[in-house]
């Protein structure tokens, strides 16, 4: 009996590792496709994939640092961004929508303003900050690899069949008792299998497991690598404009005066 279940055991093992393999060489090219395409992307532009960063290093940040960098806004202590005389001129372009885009919200104001103000209260700056990075992604979407196929009722039969046979084998090889040598090599032999099988359900959970609790790779794309260059350098040529964007941008309320009378209120009160 032991010699006709190590005549069917460890193949049956050896194609479940086969096809684990298969899978996951699979699903490992097409994840380094996407990066592949995410990184040559990310190369002509590096504004791409900035919206999912942490804010100090976003888009708008590195926005508002090309902005200071190309002489068309400057910022104050407080944080405020304001215009020069080369930004307020309405033929002079940045050379990218986003920069633009806040170039713009800059123009429409009549004053100063913090970068966490316009963020929050420009609806047309969100507005286009947002189609850009859609257009990004249906544009990196349209040639995408196909994703892998999930598994599904084959592989639960699969699964069901599995268990069947472990059960079966494990059962038969606890009641027969070996004899001689050529048993007891086969004994031992369909015992590893088992224990492979075993441990090939424990790694097929601890995968899906896994794939259930991580994000969908084809909702979103690998995480850009670096900070973005305006920012990098803003930092080494000005770093004292470099932390006052930052203090900009968590400046989302205007407030005037700091509860000081206004000179109008003071000169009717003499």
């Amino acid at each position: 009996m032991s010699v006709v279940l190590a005549c069917v055991v460890p193949p049956v093992t050896a194609v479940l590792y086969g096809s684990l393999g298969v899978r996951r060489r699979r699903e490992a090219r097409w994840r380094r496709t996407l990066a592949e395409r995410y990184a040559a992307a990310t190369a002509d532009d590096p504004y791409i994939g900035t919206d999912e960063l942490w804010w100090p290093e976003d888009d708008v940040q590195a926005c508002a640092a090309r902005l200071v960098l190309d002489g068309l806004v400057t910022v104050n202590h407080r944080g405020n961004l304001g215009l020069t005389a080369a930004g307020a001129d309405p033929e002079r372009r940045a050379g990218h929508p986003l920069p633009d885009a806040l170039l713009a919200a800059l123009r429409r104001r009549t004053a100063s303003a913090a970068l966490g103000n316009l963020l929050v209260h420009d609806t047309a700056f969100r507005a286009a900050r947002a189609e850009f990075h859609a257009a990004v992604r249906a544009r990196l979407d349209a040639g995408k690899p196909r994703t892998p196929r999930p598994p599904g009722c084959l592989t639960v039969v699969g699964v069901l069949l599995l268990v069947l046979e472990l059960t079966f084998t494990t059962m038969a090889l606890l009641d027969h008792r070996p004899r001689g040598t050529v048993d007891w090599t086969a004994s031992v032999l369909v015992g590893a299998a088992l224990l492979a099988q075993f441990l090939w359900l424990h790694l097929s959970e601890r995968r899906g497991d896994a794939e259930a609790w991580r994000c969908d790779p084809s909702a979103g794309y690998p995480e850009r690598a670096g900070v973005h260059p305006a920012l990098t350098e803003l930092a080494a040529s000005d770093p004292e404009s470099a932390a006052r964007l930052r203090t900009s941008r968590l400046r989302q309320r205007r407030r005037r005066n700091r509860g000081r009378r206004r000179r109008g209120n003071a000169g009717a009160g003499v």
